[in-house]
């Protein structure tokens, strides 16, 4: 599979997931925006559509180039180990999640990564928008870890391709404003992270927002103690956002990339 259809192929899936998940927060709500969508859909899919061009412009062949360059030279551990493609699969589908877990957590306690984060985090609400909503920088640092993880360990691009698809996917559907039967749920983080189980981790409480790392898969939390079941104050009473950059000005699409260059002072 070439970059362009696999490009063509994320732009279908997201776009489908996109309408379906805002179709069911319309339909049925987990929570009450307190800003609503007009102020703030114009710019969370603003900063997506520049995230999409400075992938383009910077790093054109982006995660599935770097796999497709491992896999004609034969480079990485998977190689090395001459493990059957299933199996590289598999494992490279494992290890690409525990990378984007642990790259998580830094950009949560390195200071000049949280300024890139905070951004995603400043949302004053959490629906189907945010899941899209991630600094150019911060976009174009996590492409390149990740093409350094795929080379490292000769992921096979056909695992390259469906994290891809399954990334967009789970951020798409995590944070989506959607309510679903608690049972549900309970069954449901027990191999995905759910709405409910990533809401907690965009609370305006730090410990809150320091939990719940995982974007696919919820074991991560688990086996290094990050997770939480849910915010002290309940998701209806829960507030979504950071203590800084609350004014309505941020919401617009020049303060959102600029926010990670400003002081707390003045952030409105």
């Amino acid at each position: 599979m070439t970059s362009s259809y696999e490009i063509v192929l994320r732009l279908a899936a997201f776009a489908a997931l996109f309408t379906l998940m805002a179709v069911w927060e319309v339909l049925a709500p987990r929570r009450k925006l307190s800003v609503g969508r007009a102020a703030r859909w114009p710019s969370n899919l603003g900063i997506l559509i520049v995230d999409a061009i400075a992938v383009r412009l910077l790093i054109p062949a982006a995660a599935l180039g770097a796999a497709l360059f491992a896999a004609g030279r034969g480079w990485g551990l998977f190689h090395f180990l001459g493990l059957r493609l299933s199996v590289a699969a598999l494992l490279g589908l494992v290890i690409l999640d525990l990378v984007i877990y642990l790259q998580h957590v830094v950009f949560h306690y390195v200071p000049v990564l949280w300024r890139l984060h905070r951004m995603h985090h400043a949302d004053l609400d959490i629906d189907v928008s945010t899941g899209g909503r991630f600094h150019p920088l911060e976009i174009l640092i996590s492409l390149l870890v990740k093409m350094a993880t795929i080379v490292l360990f000769g992921i096979p691009p056909v695992a390259v391709v469906i994290f891809e698809l399954v990334l967009n996917a789970t951020s798409t559907f995590n944070h989506a404003n959607v309510a679903m039967p608690p049972w549900l749920d309970r069954i449901l983080r027990l191999v995905v992270v759910t709405p409910d189980m990533h809401r907690v981790h965009h609370s305006i409480s730090r410990r809150e927002t320091n939990s719940n790392f995982g974007f696919n898969l919820p074991w991560w939390d688990f086996i290094f103690g990050t997770y939480r079941r849910a915010p002290e104050a309940g998701h209806d009473g829960m507030t979504i956002g950071l203590p800084i950059f609350r004014a309505g000005s941020e919401l617009r699409l020049d303060r959102l990339l600029t926010q990670p260059f400003r002081t707390d002072r003045n952030s409105g």
